[in-house]
């Protein structure tokens, strides 16, 4: 299981923890996120732990970054490795820790999803389109969470978290469903039961304390959701559980060029709609497509600038080949899946129907 401390001094029980690891790291993230923790970092470290480099990861979570790293003679050096940044940061470093044998440590600088703290890599290819995923052997050793930089960051980020965390109760619970459970899998899927009830009460909030770059405890709260919560599901539960039809709505948007640099837990989050639907979980869908919608998360295609007749076909290609829908608790078919996104389409212009004619 991974260890994890969060608050605006996190930072400061960098030392203590990292020290019985090894005294040398090296720090590999992105060129912001290196820019906003790298100093706080090594001002946190004394005599017993040192920064021997610090190395860009790349630009994404290719295999081809990861054989990059693996040759850095700083990296071959390192007793740990520190991954400074988002989710692909978190996950390039955590395949190199498995395939070096070393341990790794987290800093997320953005709350934009539970990679910091899980067994699991997303794998992409030098084009951008989701190649797989990469299981290492453990989840890294503890995350550091500065709520601070977090705060600090992008409001897109944690907008995109939680559009992201959205999905994990949902997901877990759905593709869980009817199975006997081991006690294992039935304490993560207790665990993910927190995720969507505290989101929707703190997430509003959370993105106006991040407008206004102020770690509140409605910041805590939904990063610990996004996060650790998320991320303990997924330490927890087999593949099997840890995504279901909205992970595969966002794997097939990958295909799309106009998608590269849209964020992931957005696209999750339109997919969660989608499954609600095709579940008929009306009145979840409900509450959901309202947050949603009022913290501007996509709850139509036109949001993410994506049309039901061009893109659709393409989008469906690759979510129907996708794992996630494998393991579910009745066959999901391609007709189920584009019915559920056209009803998804159909509510959301009724709801606009109905708000312009009253306000007519």
């Amino acid at each position: 299981m991974p260890n994890y401390t969060i608050g605006t001094d996190a930072y400061e029980k960098v030392n203590d923890i990292v020290k019985s690891y090894g005294t040398k790291a090296v720090l590999i993230g992105g060129k912001t996120a290196l820019a906003k923790a790298e100093h706080k970092i090594k001002s946190a470290l004394t005599q017993d732990v040192f920064v021997i480099d610090s190395l860009w990861y790349g630009g994404n979570s290719t295999y081809e970054n990861v054989s990059r790293l693996l040759q850095e003679e700083s990296v071959q050096a390192a007793e740990i490795l520190f991954a400074v940044g988002g989710g692909r940061v978190c996950d390039t470093v955590k395949v190199v820790g498995e395939k070096l044998a070393k341990p790794v440590f987290t800093f997320p600088t953005i709350g934009s999803n539970c990679s910091p703290v899980t067994a699991v890599c997303v794998i992409y290819t030098e084009a951008g389109e989701m190649h797989g995923l990469f299981f290492p052997s453990k989840p890294p050793v503890h995350a550091f969470i500065d709520t601070a930089i977090i705060a600090a960051a992008p409001d897109s980020y944690l907008w995109a978290g939680i559009g992201d965390a959205l999905s994990k109760e949902i997901e877990a619970t759905f593709s869980s469903r009817g199975d006997q459970l081991d006690h294992t899998d039935a304490l993560g899927i207790q665990i993910s039961k927190m995720c969507t009830e505290r989101l929707l009460t703190y997430g509003t909030q959370a993105l106006k304390d991040s407008a206004a770059n102020r770690p509140s405890d409605a910041i805590q709260q939904v990063v610990s959701d996004i996060i650790v919560t998320t991320g303990l599901v997924s330490v927890l539960v087999i593949n099997d559980y840890n995504s279901a039809m909205a992970h595969s709505f966002y794997y097939g948007t990958t295909v799309l060029e106009k998608m590269e640099n849209y964020l992931h837990g957005a696209s999750v989050s339109y997919g969660v709609l989608a499954l609600l639907m095709m579940d008929q979980q009306t009145e979840l869908f409900q509450r959901v497509y309202a947050f949603m919608k009022e913290n501007k998360l996509p709850v139509c295609l036109a949001d993410m600038h994506l049309n039901a007749q061009s893109d659709l076909e393409a989008i469906l290609d690759k979510a129907m080949t996708t794992n996630d829908i494998v393991h579910v608790p009745y066959p999901i078919t391609r007709e189920m899946f584009q019915q559920a996104i056209l009803a998804v389409e159909a509510y959301h212009a009724k709801q606009e129907k109905q708000q312009y004619t009253t306000i007519g």
